[in-house]
């Protein structure tokens, strides 16, 4: 199988970003992007914000006592899309094969180019300098034989930066990260792997596959791949959203009653996440994990799509009604999703996310 070229472009900072080219005073100052309110989450923080260690997905309240000097702005996402639009022309001009994630990153297969550069490092330099030139804005860049990879080193030097691991390289760069760099793995899995004393990529790669099967199932599997850096995964262009859902693992488990704060905060997570997509979704679920590990679902679809966070919250928080469990039974993990997606009367079935 021939060698692939895959290329992972992510805007830095993008809403902020936006917001500080379009107002010059907000410039060099820390930038929050996020609706005022107890229940808001920040959508993005300039570099600025983020050296007070303001995050996007935290509360906006929690970011106002890091960086009590921050601007706070309402997100604008239909300037955001305009400007995701411009993005997509210019990533265009090289290949086809562009799979948008979110408004503000996207892989691309260049393994054949339009524009016929012989390196796929040169096809990334010439978007990060187009995006400079055109939009007056910054673009990291990953550079790597898969997507997984990619998407790695698009952070490495962020922002305003590229790194690129060649084919040659991939043991050298992947078997000393943590594993926790690796997709997928979260507290909950890393805290697991680190039973089995695997800290590194190394230690994972030297766990055999059935090891990593019995304890993991499936995703054992793919830990085995990733380990070896190896991702079949294909770029697909215009892959439509299928769900949207964020989730929580408790530091202790609680009961059913006790989960209401942990609703209300996932559903502004997913709706927020929602407010990208220029398809609709009919469908919200509730997902949680018992301490015995077992996972319970409950879902509704309403005559019409929730149209706030607050309709959302509403139909998560009364899918609780419907587990049928002791009072005293108590929780480890629990999610709100967004699923059973479809084409808004106005909108294509391209996923806006560059759109």
């Amino acid at each position: 199988m021939p060698v692939r070229k895959i290329v992972h472009i992510d805007m830095d900072a993008f809403y902020a970003s936006v917001e500080q080219r379009d107002d010059p005073q907000l410039r060099g100052k820390p930038v929050v992007v996020a609706w005022r309110g107890n229940r808001s989450v920040v959508c993005a923080a300039s570099y600025e914000a983020r050296r007070f260690g303001v995050r996007s997905a935290m509360p906006a309240v929690r970011a106002e006592r890091l960086c009590p000097t921050a601007v706070f702005l309402p997100p604008d996402f239909p300037r955001y899309r305009a400007v995701s639009r411009q993005v997509r022309e210019i990533l265009k001009r090289h290949t086809d094969l562009i799979e948008p994630l979110s408004l503000d990153e996207a892989y691309l297969d260049v393994s054949e180019n339009k524009t016929g550069l012989p390196t796929a490092t040169q096809v990334a330099r010439t978007i990060r300098e187009h995006i400079r030139t055109e939009l007056a804005l910054t673009a990291s860049a990953g550079v790597a034989p898969n997507k997984f990879l990619a998407k790695i080193a698009s952070d490495w030097r962020k922002p305003d930066g590229m790194f690129v691991i060649r084919p040659e390289e991939v043991d050298l760069f992947l078997l000393p990260l943590p594993v926790g760099r690796l997709p997928g793995v979260g507290k909950v899995t890393e805290e697991k792997l680190k039973g089995f004393q695997v800290q590194t990529v190394a230690d994972l790669r030297a766990l055999d596959l059935s090891t990593l099967e019995r304890r993991f199932g499936r995703y054992g599997v793919r830990l085995h791949e990733l380990a070896r850096g190896i991702d079949n995964n294909e770029v697909i262009p215009d892959r439509p959203t299928q769900s949207i859902s964020a989730e929580d693992t408790f530091e202790q488990d609680v009961t059913l009653t006790e989960t209401e704060p942990m609703i209300r905060r996932l559903a502004e997570k997913t709706w927020e996440a929602s407010r990208k997509e220029a398809r609709v979704a009919r469908t919200v679920v509730l997902k949680l994990k018992t301490s015995e590990f077992k996972i319970l679902t409950r879902s509704h679809t309403p005559h019409a799509p929730p149209s706030s966070c607050e309709e959302l919250t509403r139909i998560a928080l009364s899918l609780r009604e419907r587990i049928e469990l002791s009072p005293k039974q108590r929780f480890r993990l629990i999610g709100v999703g967004l699923s059973n997606f479809h084409d808004a009367a106005d909108a294509s079935a391209q996923p806006v996310l560059f759109e």
